[in-house]
């Protein structure tokens, strides 16, 4: 039997390719309805977050600080009169104690047969009180910038060193009289007053006034001729 024979292609009929696109579904459109576009993404982000964990960022806390009425009393300055009276303190203690060291120096040096200790604490006591009112009334403060009712005070400043300056040099130059000139009876009484007096006056002072004074004081030692007892 003899096998069917193809027909000839000069029978075929030609025709243009449809180009209209498909009529059906397409791969893309099936994966997108069934979600595995979305199902991929989600699974891609799970695979980067497991090998790229994300980092803890470390917020500190501030732990609240432990007050106590103390430490708020601390931190309340104090009032221009307790600073006044604290001030007046420390002077008037140094001077009490210098005066203490000075009368006890006095008596060795002019070799007393023995110090009287109740006498020179007595002495330092009134001391103390003298030097606590003369401080308290004259010396520099905020809270005491008068010292004559009256007087401007752009002149208060120059009053208070004028004084000072006198009292330095009168002083100074007066104990440097009595301790050559005077017995050891009147120099053991008033050297060391004088000489709290004096230096508490050059303390207050202002540097070339109170370097004046000290020439001053200088000046008279060498043209009275005396000597540094």
């Amino acid at each position: 039997m003899g096998r069917k024979r193809a027909e000839s292609p000069s029978n075929l009929k030609f025709q243009q390719p449809d180009r209209s696109g498909p009529k059906e579904k397409t791969l893309l459109e099936l994966a997108d309805e069934r979600g595995l576009f979305e199902q991929a993404r989600k699974k891609q982000e799970e695979n980067d977050k497991a090998k790229n964990p994300p980092k803890i960022k470390k917020i500190p806390i501030n732990k609240p600080k432990e007050t106590n009425d103390d430490d708020h009393d601390n931190d309340q300055p104090l009032s221009p009169g307790a600073e006044r009276f604290l001030d007046t303190t420390l002077y008037t203690v140094s001077l009490a104690m210098l005066h203490f060291t000075l009368d006890v120096l006095v008596q060795n040096q002019y070799s007393a047969d023995r110090i009287v200790w109740p006498k020179v604490w007595t002495r330092a006591i009134q001391a103390l009180l003298v030097f606590g009112f003369l401080i308290h009334t004259l010396h520099a403060h905020p809270s005491n910038p008068t010292i004559l009712p009256g007087l401007p005070a752009r002149f208060q400043n120059h009053l208070r060193q004028v004084i000072f300056f006198v009292t330095s040099v009168c002083s100074g130059c007066y104990l440097i009289h009595i301790t050559n000139t005077y017995g050891y009876l009147a120099v053991m009484k008033q050297a060391p007053s004088v000489g709290c007096l004096w230096v508490w006056s050059v303390i207050e002072l202002q540097l070339p006034w109170a370097v004046l004074s000290l020439v001053v004081a200088g000046t008279y030692l060498k043209v009275k001729g005396y000597d540094i007892k």
